[in-house]
């Protein structure tokens, strides 16, 4: 079935920089948008990216939260079946688990989800 593994977090000060990993197995990453949320304790998850899928209109086209926008890129490694999240000047509003999943509208019941990565920005 279906499954999605992030990784990449862990703890880092004000201004640093961290890249998250999403890999796929049993589903083609390049044939699905791609979408990070985050959720913090107490809040509400949050759609922090999502990148279009890798055919039809909108290919390769990505989208950013405007929190993150300038400091976050998505990208894919196809050939590893991977989509990156590429954390930079990092805050510690940045501070949350990170998901990712098949679905940028984070509506979907469907659409499988990882068990998160934690990502801790401590001043």
């Amino acid at each position: 079935q279906p499954q999605l593994a992030e990784s990449g977090g862990g703890l880092v000060q004000p201004g640093g920089s961290l890249r998250l990993s999403c890999v796929g197995s049993g589903v083609t990453l390049s044939y699905h948008v791609v979408g990070w949320f985050r959720q913090a304790p107490g809040k509400e998850r949050e759609r922090v990216s999502c990148i279009a899928s890798g055919a039809g209109s909108g290919v390769g086209s990505t989208h950013y939260a405007d929190s993150v926008k300038g400091r976050f890129t998505m990208s894919r490694d196809n050939a590893k079946n991977t989509v990156y999240l590429q954390m930079t000047n990092l805050k510690p509003e940045d501070t949350a688990l990170y998901y990712c999943t098949t679905d940028c509208s984070g509506v979907d019941t469907y659409a499988p989800w990882g068990q998160g990565t934690q990502v801790t920005v401590s001043s």
